[in-house]
């Protein structure tokens, strides 16, 4: 992922809602499209109805599970007995620790106690649907048996295991999508691999030893394209996704269209929006942030960590309460995207219990409250999410979006979600409802018992409980096909 450079930016626009371009990820970083391209993507060349088919598992699935694992979780955030500043996996980059010094790390890297059924157990208990785990990030480490390249997980250390293919058997088993994270541009130990700039490192590759020198076409000739085959052939069915990051301008349209002609051998694929070279792929990656209003008409993932890093810091303990975390999920679903949460485990393999302990607990809530989130789409409504103001301005001199938290909406064929945040005195009123409400009820309600609802005008009041069934957010139904009273027997309340 980015540097902390770039979350600090990153971390403002969350807090603002900020709404960006679509071309943009994150602050400061805008990925160039174009639809000029020698090789064709096939986004480029199928049906919308294709396309519809193609992504209707990832648009209903809502949530997912990101996994940042490497050999940076041994240093953990220090090396030579100084914190690094930044995001965990970034600390070879930070720290300019040379190629060597890195490599050595390998040695050292024994996570006996990683359990492929038990990530993905949790994955499950947490309620998300498809798994991405880091199968090479820049550090150049490939977390899987590569044979294009020893600098690998069964090749270099000692527990000769491949972490990719144990969860593969488990995602089987337990019904889960699982999807590969590969960093094909940056790749700091690797020969001609692309780097970018931080602290002093004022060469043009910004390379920081002479051991990454090199030309980048070899690199990926010889190291990235081939991985990238292995990872797209050895592993069944999957993997489902494939998430490209951090392009730089080595990445030529001419040298993606030899990646792309690769995809497009695998139909069923689904890729994002940072391979590099102009391609659009499939998914908007906002990092770090909501997008104020999503990205109408794309199919969009905000990535985000639980605490402040994506792989493991031994002292980074500031995590977002699960209040945050399930309302970031609502957000993000009542604006038609999909919400990918990072864990980060440590040098064993162990994920840190905070974060266990909240994913539990978004699962629970996803236990009774599910329905409202998978398989939805964006509100019907709008000015829920907040408004621009009228006096203030963002970094851009444009109106400052100012985010609002009393409620948000989700949409099904015949029903409306509310997803209460704020607990209304009495009664919920909507000025304006677009289809006609049947009728309504709590989900949180076994008996789903009727709620009075009045119409008033082309909007409704609904009658409800005075405390709310859940202090976090609670969804109140409202039933927009078949007449509610039709299907439990009763007379609705008008």
């Amino acid at each position: 992922m980015k540097t902390s450079k770039f979350l600090t930016s990153i971390l403002s626009i969350t807090l603002t809602g900020v709404a960006i371009a679509a071309s943009a990820q994150v602050s400061g970083k805008h990925y160039t499209i174009s639809n000029e391209h020698r090789v064709k993507a096939i986004q480029d060349t199928e049906t919308p109805a294709q396309r519809d088919a193609r992504m209707a598992w990832w648009r209903a699935a809502r949530f997912g599970m990101f996994i940042h694992w490497g050999l940076y979780s041994i240093p953990a955030g220090t090396w030579n007995g100084k914190q690094v500043p930044g995001i965990g996996e970034w600390i070879m980059n930070r720290g300019s620790i040379p190629v060597a010094d890195y490599k050595a790390l390998a040695a050292k890297f024994d996570p006996t106690d990683f359990n492929a059924h038990d990530i993905v157990a949790l994955a499950k208990a947490a309620g998300m649907k498809y798994i991405v785990i880091t199968s090479k990030h820049h550090d150049g480490f490939a977390m899987f048996d590569s044979k294009a390249d020893p600098f690998n997980i069964v090749g270099a250390t000692p527990f000769h295991r491949d972490p990719l293919k144990e969860l593969a058997e488990e995602c089987r088993k337990q019904g889960i999508k699982l999807g590969f994270y590969y960093s094909q541009d940056q790749d700091w130990t690797a020969p001609g691999g692309a780097a970018y700039k931080t602290g002093n490192h004022d060469r043009p590759d910004h390379h920081w030893d002479p051991a990454q020198d090199g030309n980048f076409a070899d690199y990926l000739h010889k190291k990235a394209i081939p991985q990238l085959k292995e990872l797209l052939a050895n592993y069944g069915e999957f993997p489902a996704v494939i998430w490209f990051d951090t392009p730089t301008a080595d990445m030529t349209p001419e040298l993606a269209g030899e990646i792309v002609e690769l995809l497009n051998q695998h139909p069923n694929l689904i890729w994002n929006n940072r391979l590099g070279g102009g391609y659009n792929g499939d998914t908007e990656t906002p990092e770090q942030y909501i997008p104020a209003q999503g990205y109408p008409g794309r199919d969009w993932e905000s990535c985000m960590t639980i605490n402040d890093t994506w792989g493991y810091k031994s002292y980074d303990t500031n995590f977002k309460s699960t209040e945050t975390l399930l309302r970031n999920l609502i957000d993000i679903a009542s604006k038609g995207g999909n919400y990918l949460l990072n864990i980060g485990p440590d040098s064993k393999g162990d994920v840190p219990q905070p974060e266990v302990a909240r994913l539990r607990a978004m699962g629970k809530w996803l236990d009774v409250n599910g329905e409202a989130i998978y398989d939805t789409k964006a509100t019907l409504f709008g000015t829920e999410a907040g408004s621009l103001s009228k006096t203030e301005k963002d970094q851009d001199g444009k109106p400052k979006f100012i985010p609002a938290w009393n409620w948000r909406s989700t949409t099904a064929p015949d029903k409306i979600y509310i997803e209460l945040f704020t607990w209304p005195r009495g009664s919920f009123h909507l000025d304006s409802v677009p289809r006609e409400v049947t009728g309504a009820y709590l989900l949180a309600d076994k008996n789903h018992t009727r709620l009075k609802v009045t119409k008033t005008g082309s909007g409704i009041d609904v009658a409800l409980p005075d405390m709310a069934p859940d202090p976090i957010a609670t969804v109140l139904v409202l039933t927009t096909g078949a007449p509610y009273a039709a299907v439990k027997g009763v007379r609705a309340a008008s």
